[in-house]
């Protein structure tokens, strides 16, 4: 509730970047909705969050696991950032697919 309010006062939506493939050529780019979903995640709502840019999961779970990784050793280390590497770009392309169907 404190994040929500504290989002509210700042008026963090007024300063989000626009984008400009969709502004040049009118076409939505594969990053599309993360930094509105982003904010639906501050707000608390999750599954606004997943609508808005479904990606947006796998993503915070590649970054949280390159965080955690540089902290501490994992037997499979590679394997496990190629296997969240290869779901997050898969998940941003299919969401970037289905934009336009």
């Amino acid at each position: 509730m404190q994040l929500s309010a504290l989002l509210y006062i700042l008026n963090i939506e007024k300063y989000m970047l626009p984008c400009f493939t969709k502004q040049f050529l009118g076409v939505d780019c594969p990053g599309c909705g993360l930094q509105r979903s982003l904010l639906f995640l501050f707000k608390g709502e999750f599954v606004e969050a997943f609508k808005m840019y479904p990606a947006i999961y796998p993503l915070i779970a590649l970054f949280a696991f390159l965080l955690v990784r540089n902290r501490f050793n994992f037997k499979h280390e590679s394997n496990i950032t190629f296997s969240l590497m290869f779901i997050s770009t898969a998940a941003v392309f299919i969401n970037f697919f289905f934009k336009f169907i």
